[in-house]
């Protein structure tokens, strides 16, 4: 067989990279706000917007625009900082919560199945 390793992990990327995006579309969501989502899921303090255009490296037109679409679709709601009325914090609501765990559950079966025929030492490599 000719086939590149390079070219099998891109194949190998794209395929699981569209499992999630199928799965996330299911529940009206884009590829880039489920990782928006996951931010807020596994964050210890609500976040304010700033912080999310550190995390991913965003402009802040390009995350008032993601935040607008997910607030809009009941993803997420924004409350005022208790300390700092200037700042927005952004709270994850059960539809987001619940939307971030099905993309989860994706990822873990699309892990299994890579791995299914594979030793325990094999997978530890």
């Amino acid at each position: 067989m000719n086939l590149h390793f390079g070219y099998l992990l891109r194949v190998l990327h794209w395929c699981m990279d569209q499992s999630v995006t199928n799965a996330l579309a299911k529940v009206d969501l884009t590829a880039a706000q489920g990782p928006i989502l996951g931010y807020l899921a596994r964050s210890s303090e609500p976040p304010c917007s700033r912080d999310i255009e550190e995390e991913f490296n965003l402009s802040h037109p390009t995350v008032s625009g993601l935040l607008s679409r997910l607030e809009k679709k009941g993803f997420l709601e924004f409350r005022p900082d208790e300390k700092d009325h200037r700042c927005k914090r952004i709270y994850i609501l059960p539809k987001g919560q619940q939307c971030n765990d099905l993309m989860h559950q994706t990822i873990r079966r699309n892990e299994e199945r890579l791995v299914k025929d594979f030793t325990e030492e094999e997978q530890e490599l």
